[in-house]
């Protein structure tokens, strides 16, 4: 099969190749999935887990990627809720090799069914950023209706994301971003905008929940702004910022495919949008990948015609 492999963690994406790889073998608990389209995130090839094994031990060459939809091709042993020839869509463990290729070996639990009239291309842009917005509103910063809520990145994947569950849940969003980013954000349902290079942030107001992916200053300036009570939840990893009077969270997203349920549910009927700026195949997917032009929202790999 085709796929992307990377072998030299200080090459980082320039270190890309496209393959030609033995297709995977199915385990127990685990489907072969034929991939129609995957996705990987910005940071993802420094990640430890892209590059050793549990143990620590070197696992390269290996192929990057964690999110698709595609169909499922084989069961294992073991394997219930899923057969052949059903459409799926999920993360993949990150210790694994991943979706940059034409099959991938995924274990059940990891995926959801992806419905009939949800495109592949689609489907594949809502597993990361949808499960780590919602996980980072309703499972850890324990979203309510009422709250006021600093969405950091709105008009970015998984800013977009949050921006608009945060609003379908009944909160009041503040997006935060680059200036050319405002229209986007406002378009996806924030309320209000901030400028981050050029507005202050403590113009903003107390809040109840900020949604961070900086990290940084961004993060210890954001916790001077919680109230009582509120939280600072980030994805940017573990964070010195802590509010006064509430709590700081750091989390790594995990694949739950009752969450996806809901969130396809919610793509389905109207009440939420994709974020993607970019499709391509995977041949032509390094040359994408190692581009120096901005995009806008999320790069597909459609992997299959």
């Amino acid at each position: 099969m085709k796929a992307i492999i990377v072998t030299d963690q200080a090459a980082g994406k320039a270190g890309m190749q496209l393959v030609e790889r033995p297709e995977p073998q199915v385990a127990i608990n685990d489907v072969i999935v034929q991939v129609h389209a995957s996705a990987m995130t910005g940071d993802e090839l420094s990640w430890p887990s892209t590059w050793t094994d549990r143990a620590g031990r070197d696992r390269t060459p290996s192929i990057p990627g964690h999110e698709l939809a595609g169909i499922v091709t084989s069961l294992g042993y073991g394997t219930t809720g899923l057969s052949v020839g059903q459409r799926v869509f999920g993360l993949t463990d990150w210790y694994r090799d991943g979706t940059l290729a034409e099959y991938v070996a995924v274990e059940a639990r990891n995926l959801a069914p992806l419905p009939f009239d949800v495109d592949f291309t689609v489907g594949a842009a809502l597993v990361m950023p949808g499960l780590t917005a919602w996980q980072g509103l309703f499972e850890h910063g324990r979203l309510r209706a009422g709250q006021t809520v600093l969405v950091h990145g709105a008009a970015g994947v998984v800013g977009s994301m949050a921006t608009q569950l945060a609003r379908a849940a009944g909160a009041y969003v503040i997006g935060t971003g680059r200036a050319e980013g405002r229209q986007r954000a406002l378009d996806f349902g924030a309320l209000e905008y901030l400028d981050l290079e050029n507005e202050k942030l403590q113009d903003v107001g107390e809040v109840d929940l900020v949604f961070d992916i900086f990290g940084g200053d961004i993060a210890n300036q954001s916790a001077s702004l919680i109230r009582s009570g509120g939280r600072l939840v980030t994805i940017a990893g573990p964070t010195g910022a802590r509010p006064a009077n509430g709590l700081a969270i750091d989390f790594v997203v995990e694949a739950i495919p009752n969450q996806l349920n809901e969130i396809v549910q919610r793509l389905r009927e109207g009440r939420l949008q994709t974020n993607i700026g970019n499709t391509s195949t995977l041949n032509d997917a390094v040359a994408i990948f190692n581009s120096t032009n901005r995009v806008n929202g999320k790069t597909i790999i459609r992997v299959q015609p």
